[in-house]
């Protein structure tokens, strides 16, 4: 597979992932994540390190950003895939993004692998800053 089919299968992923955030739908966020990804927050006293599990029950206890007719501000700041080798495919890498949502600031770390075929999330790291009033 060529690099640029690579790119876009993480697109694919990543659309799945930005779309489940901003509709608070755990359902099309598993679409993102491999079954046994990590949901980690690094912001001191508010240190999380979720299964899947625990951060979808999180996610569909919100009130949809959409909901609340937030505009959807995500974006993609990088995208690196695993170097291969001749005749290799890559199985690994990582996004870095941006959104805004429910009055915060977010910066993810994502590290994705291709497993079955597809991209997957399989660690999430986070931070925020609250939004300027």
């Amino acid at each position: 597979m060529t690099l640029s089919a690579e790119i876009k299968g993480i697109q694919e992923t990543l659309t799945h992932y930005f779309d489940g955030l901003y509709q608070a739908d755990s359902q099309v966020l598993a679409k993102a994540f491999h079954p046994q990804g990590k949901y980690t927050c690094t912001i001191p006293g508010n240190y999380l390190n979720y299964d899947l599990e625990e951060y979808f029950a999180v996610v569909d206890q919100r009130t949809p950003p959409a909901e609340n007719g937030d505009p959807r501000n995500d974006r993609v700041l990088a995208i690196e895939v695993e170097p291969t080798e001749k005749n290799g495919s890559p199985n690994m890498a990582f996004v870095k993004a941006k959104m805004t949502m429910m009055g915060k600031d977010y910066l993810d770390f994502l590290t994705l692998i291709k497993q079955d075929g597809r991209w997957q999330i399989i660690a999430k790291v986070f931070s925020y800053q609250g939004l300027e009033k």
